[in-house]
């Protein structure tokens, strides 16, 4: 079974999505949030296009390992979402430093500042979603 990998922010999710034998995560899209309902009627469209009820969501937490207002906001989203759709499984993946390390990877491969800024959430997404499975081979 594939997984969605999610990178909520306040204006946007990165969505990325591990191909069937559960080794690579690719970049799906990024989107623009409007409303809590909008946003999840989107993720569920992906999650029946894709075949899965797994999103592994980037877990925001301090860089000392605390977890602050950020964490409580995507515990609030990924709740939200098992209560839209209740067969969805919900697995936190500690995203520190996701943002940075998709950032790194997109100036090395000569991505326009202004191209990075419109993948960038994705991007981190394959980050969060990659470094799950990379711990978790059996899991899929």
């Amino acid at each position: 079974m594939r997984a969605l990998g999610l990178d909520v922010g306040d204006a946007t999710v990165g969505i990325a999505v591990s191909d069937l034998l559960g080794l690579t995560a690719q970049g799906v899209e990024t989107i623009r949030r409007k409303t809590l309902k909008d946003d999840i009627a989107r993720i569920r469209e992906l999650m029946e296009q894709y075949e899965t009820h797994r999103l592994v969501v980037g877990y925001p937490k301090n860089m000392n390992g605390t977890e602050g207002e950020r964490c409580e906001i995507v515990k609030q989203f990924a709740e939200d979402i098992q209560k839209a759709i209740p067969a969805t499984e919900v697995i936190f993946q500690d995203e520190r430093l996701s943002t940075v390390a998709a950032e790194k990877s997109l100036i090395s491969a000569d991505v326009s500042r202004r191209k990075r800024r419109k993948v960038i959430d994705k991007m981190a997404a394959v980050f969060i979603l990659q470094g799950w499975l990379d711990r978790h081979p059996q899991k899929l």
